[in-house]
């Protein structure tokens, strides 16, 4: 008999089921509570009975455990400081889409050294978001893997679908049967009607493959998710957050029959991947909502400890910057706390009064 399976399969690893998994890092009425209490936050701003916007802020990617929870802390101070107006969740980013090779993140390779230990990544990312939230402070992450939700979503409060993925069946699919908030983001090349399409498709029933929590196959059947919203992160060498795209997304939506819920991410495309021109971005879209737009209902920001970014050359982990990116460019925490107060004083007064829908 000639092999006509498997081919180019090196190996098949055993990896812990999702309930095993659950089983060594057990959700805390702590942390179900942060993540219950964020979820229901964010319905509130997408359904328009809560003016307030929430921002997505953290890492683009998380590498360092010990520098993310010491961000978290920070975090949940500011948090408390500008509750009145601005909802703020953590960015907690384990996987990275490639556009060609790269480091995949913390779960995919968490020693940083290609041993792709995917078994301990995913227990120490579990670990994390529940040290996070056990801390009061929400997560949003992307879902890139659709097996991984299984291993860690009722620790998040908020998920992206990529600008790569967007237009993947299998991630609209999976977002159908999330338990939280979805926000799609506009394709690579700036298209929207990628996002608009993905956010129909997750508000409707499907069926289909995967795994259950005792990591069996399993025909998926899920209701559809309706909090489906568009993430406008620039793209095709323009950025989209100024008041022309917002518009044209608007109208989008509108043909859709959807909701006007939209949020800008600073980053990406918007600031040409320049993390000084983040607050400018902000400033843009604040200014916005302040002169009348009631569309706009979040901004994404990435953001860490130290500025700028670094190569993940050095052989010895301990070379590495403390608090500083291995992937996208950041701003400092200084600039992010600059960045959401002042935009906190620009609308605590606005927000209230602002009706939507």
């Amino acid at each position: 008999m000639h092999r006509t399976e498997n081919l180019n399969v090196v190996a098949f690893d055993l990896m812990p089921s999702p309930e095993e998994l659950k089983a060594r890092a057990p959700l805390s009425d702590a942390a179900a509570r942060t993540v219950v209490q964020s979820r229901r936050t964010l319905e509130a701003i997408l359904d328009g009975r809560d003016p307030r916007l929430f921002v997505v802020v953290g890492p683009c990617s998380m590498h360092d455990p010990v520098a993310g929870l010491d961000y978290a802390r920070r975090l949940r101070a500011l948090s408390d400081e500008v509750k009145d107006t601005l909802h703020l969740v953590m960015r907690v980013y384990f996987e990275k889409p490639r556009t060609s090779l790269g480091w995949k993140g913390f779960i995919n390779d968490p020693r940083m050294d290609d041993s792709f230990r995917i078994d301990e990544g995913m227990l120490e990312a579990r670990r994390f978001l529940l040290a996070v939230n056990e801390l009061g402070v929400p997560a949003g992450t992307e879902a890139l893997d659709p097996i991984g939700p299984h291993f860690y979503g009722d620790l998040v409060a908020w998920t992206a679908i990529g600008a790569r993925t967007s237009e993947s069946q299998t991630h609209r699919e999976m977002a159908s049967g999330l338990s939280t908030p979805v926000g799609f983001k506009n394709g690579t090349d700036g298209d929207v009607d990628a996002a608009v399409n993905a956010i129909l498709s997750a508000r409707g029933a499907h069926a289909f493959l995967g795994i259950n929590d005792h990591g069996n196959n399993a025909i998926i059947r899920t209701r559809g998710n309706p909090y489906g919203h568009v993430v406008l992160r620039g793209g095709g060498g323009r950025p989209n957050y100024d008041t022309v795209s917002i518009s044209l997304a608007e109208q989008a939506l509108l043909k859709a029959k959807l909701p006007l819920n939209i949020v800008v991410d600073c980053s990406h495309g918007n600031s040409w991947k320049k993390p000084e021109l983040q607050p400018l971005v902000m400033r843009d879209v604040v200014h916005q909502i302040r002169e009348g737009n009631r569309s706009v209902v979040g901004l994404m920001v990435e953001s860490f400890i130290g500025a700028g970014n670094q190569p993940l050359l050095p052989p010895d982990r301990s070379q590495l910057k403390y608090g500083v990116s291995v992937t996208d460019a950041c701003v400092s925490w200084e600039t992010t706390a600059e960045m959401i107060r002042e935009a906190r004083e620009v609308l605590k007064d606005v927000l209230p009064g602002r009706k939507r829908g």
